[in-house]
């Protein structure tokens, strides 16, 4: 099965969360659309969206919540199929 990685649209925090007290935007083996939201990146109080880019199933995040991320980090892997 071809592999899609998530890359980070820009540098700052990765959070797989909307909120400290809600759930993760997506969980690891999740069916994901290639539109569909799992996490944001914040960078001086501005959050980016980072979407899947991908059909297909969410096999892992590479990053960590809450770790710092570059502009093109690898953020998590979809396995496109």
């Amino acid at each position: 099965m071809p592999e899609h990685t998530v890359r980070s649209p820009l540098p700052g925090v990765f959070y797989r969360r909307p909120a400290p007290d809600q759930p993760p935007f997506a969980e690891e083996g999740a069916a994901v659309t290639a539109d569909q939201t799992i996490g944001l990146v914040e960078i001086m109080k501005q959050y980016a969206e980072v979407k899947a880019g991908a059909d297909g199933s969410l096999t892992a995040f590479v990053a960590e919540d809450q770790s710092v991320l570059g502009a093109g980090d690898a953020v998590a892997t979809v396995d496109v199929g």
